[in-house]
C-alpha cells in the first residue's frame, strides 16, 4: 500500500523519536513538521526529506491539506489551543500531550474501529500506557475495586514538557485508570529519580480485588505483557503478580528501544510506540476506505 503522509507538530524528544520509528514503518511517512522556532527536531526532520517550518500549526493547516494524520508532541495547554484548528483542517490527530481533548486511547485496550473514527484520540500519559493495559487485564478477570499506581521514571528523561505538566499527568492518569482500566477508583504518584546511573521506567501496580483468584490474574497479566510485547518489546514483569489482603502487587519494567532517547527512557518510548501503533491501524483502515 501507498504509505499515509503524517505531520508532526513539536519536534522535541518525543517528535523526533516519532520521526525515527515512523522512518522504518511500511505504512507511515513523515511529510510535515512543524515547530514554533527553528530546533535540531527541524533539522532532522528535513534530512529525512519533510517540509519542517517554524510556522506552527498554522503553517501546517495552509500548506498540508494532504495529511490523515497529525501527532501533537507539545503540551497540554498548547494543543487545546490548537485541537479546534486541526479538526477542522479534517486531520485525525494523535494526542501525545495530557490535554485529554479527544477520548484515551490505550492500544491494546480500546483501539477500536470507533476509535479510529474519532477526529482527536489522547495517548493518555507514559504511565498510562504502561499501567492501564495492566489494570484492564486485571479488572477483566478479578473485578478492581481500587488502583494504585506509583511510576518511576529517571530524572534525566523528564524533560521541560512533562515537568510542566506534572499536575495534567497524574490527574490525566488516574481518570484513565478508571475510565479504560476499570478500577472503580485509582490514585496515581509520580517520582522523578535522580540516580545514576538513570534507572529503567518502573511501574508498581497495586490493585484490591473483588475475586482474587492468582492463577488467573496471574495468566491475564501474562497474555497482557506479551500483547504490548509486539510494539513495545522491552516491556516486561519485574515482579510477578503476589497477594495480600485481596491486594495485588505487580512490578512493571519499560525498557526504550534507544531509536533517538537512551533506553532508560522507556517512558517516553512506550507513548511514542504506542502513538505509531494507532497510526498504523488507522493507515490500514484509511487503505480501505477513504479519509
Amino acid at each position: 500500500m501507498e504509505k499515509v503522509k503524517v505531520g508532526i507538530i513539536g519536534p522535541g524528544n518525543i517528535g523526533i523519536d516519532l520521526m525515527m520509528k515512523i522512518k522504518r514503518s511500511p505504512y507511515l511517512e513523515t511529510a510535515c513538521v512543524v515547530n514554533i522556532k527553528e530546533s535540531e527536531g527541524l533539522d532532522i526532520a528535513r534530512s529525512f526529506g519533510a517540509d519542517a517550518s517554524a510556522g506552527g500549526v498554522d503553517y501546517m493547516i495552509k500548506n498540508h491539506p494532504e495529511l490523515d494524520i497529525v501527532f501533537d508532541s507539545t503540551s497540554a495547554a498548547a494543543h487545546e489551543a490548537a485541537a479546534l484548528k486541526l479538526k477542522e483542517a479534517g486531520y485525525f490527530t494523535i494526542d501525545m500531550t495530557p490535554a485529554a481533548v479527544g477520548p484515551y486511547c490505550v492500544p491494546t485496550v480500546n483501539l477500536t474501529d470507533e476509535m479510529l473514527n474519532k477526529s482527536n484520540v489522547n495517548m493518555v500519559t507514559c504511565a498510562g500506557q504502561a499501567t492501564v493495559p495492566v489494570v484492564s487485564a486485571i479488572n477483566k478477570v478479578a473485578d478492581v475495586e481500587y488502583a494504585e499506581v506509583v511510576s518511576s521514571i529517571s530524572s534525566k528523561s523528564a524533560g521541560p514538557g512533562t515537568r510542566a505538566n506534572i499536575d495534567e499527568f497524574t490527574v490525566t492518569t488516574r481518570k484513565a485508570l478508571e475510565q479504560v482500566g476499570g478500577a472503580d477508583r485509582a490514585k496515581v504518584i509520580i517520582v522523578l529519580n535522580p540516580a545514576e546511573p538513570p534507572i529503567f521506567m518502573r511501574n508498581t501496580i497495586y490493585t484490591k480485588v473483588r475475586n482474587p483468584d492468582m492463577d488467573v490474574i496471574r495468566k491475564a497479566v501474562d497474555d497482557c505483557v506479551k500483547e504490548l510485547n509486539a510494539f513495545v518489546p522491552g516491556y516486561k514483569i519485574l515482579l510477578e503478580p503476589i497477594i495480600q489482603d485481596n491486594t495485588v502487587t505487580t512490578m512493571i519494567q519499560v525498557e526504550g528501544l534507544g531509536d533517538y532517547l537512551p533506553v532508560y527512557s522507556g517512558n517516553l518510548d512506550i507513548i511514542t510506540s504506542a502513538a505509531v501503533n494507532i497510526a498504523e491501524r488507522k493507515a490500514q483502515q484509511l487503505a480501505g476506505g477513504t479519509k
